[in-house]
């Protein structure tokens, strides 16, 4: 994208996609299922039938995809999730992690009911390393040099999600959707990562608003099933 193209974007009225981790004190889910829930929901969110054409949720999401993608993680539980859960959106379910996203809303225009959750304390862990990719999923590769929140990153793997499908031709897109979107996220090997940034993939690269400084965060990799046009060349 141009610099011009960027300014434009910044000149309209900017909205954000908001996403609800669940996080109950007791049983938080794994970090690594965390951001691939949530980069699933916004891949639900994206296709549902509310979002496209003269769907509810049409027009706010064309508003939010026209000025700077922007997305924001907040976590609750208890009672905090329910109400969020009674305002209109999707809720995702991963193998622990549960994340419901919401259509944008403007930048300052929160529901009170989001507003009110925080975004800071979003910090997650894995028991066990991930383990292999599974088969046919795509990656979302995340950048080994940097450490960031499991919220921050889940916004991050949203962002990678996101563009890899508008990376992928319409026989792809529509094959990876019926089969759920299977996705995985996982650290980038070092010394993969300069080609990866380097290979024309779909590549995040985060403002420096929050946490870390501006620069790449996320490179997504098709799989062989799925968008294989998309994959850097391994020997």
């Amino acid at each position: 994208m141009s610099s011009n193209e960027t300014d434009l974007r910044d000149e309209k009225p900017q909205f954000v996609l908001p996403l609800v981790v669940r996080i109950e004190r007791d049983a938080p889910p794994s970090r690594t299922d965390a951001l691939e829930t949530a980069a699933r929901a916004v891949l639900e969110i994206l296709t549902d039938d509310r979002s496209l054409g003269e769907g509810e949720w049409a027009q706010a999401m064309t508003d939010w995809q026209d000025a700077r993608i922007r997305k924001v993680v907040r976590r609750a539980r208890g009672a905090e999730w329910r109400r969020a859960g009674a305002l209109p959106g999707i809720t995702v379910d991963g193998l622990e992690a549960e994340v419901r996203v919401f259509p944008p809303v403007p930048l300052d225009g929160w529901p009170k009911e989001l507003a009110k959750l925080q975004v800071s304390g979003t910090d997650l862990d894995d028991p066990a390393a991930p383990g292999p990719v599974p088969d046919g999923a795509v990656v979302l590769w995340i950048n080994p040099e940097l450490d960031m929140s499991a919220g921050k990153a889940m916004a991050q793997a949203g962002h990678g999600a996101q563009l890899l499908w508008w990376a992928m031709g319409d026989a792809d897109r529509k094959a990876w959707h019926e089969a759920g979107f299977p996705l995985a996220v996982r650290t980038a090997p070092a010394e993969e990562w300069p080609a990866l940034t380097a290979s024309g993939l779909p590549l995040v690269r985060d403002a420096g608003f929050t946490e870390i400084a501006p620069g790449p965060t996320v490179v997504a990799e098709g799989s062989d099933r799925f968008a294989p046009g998309l994959r850097l060349p391994r020997p």
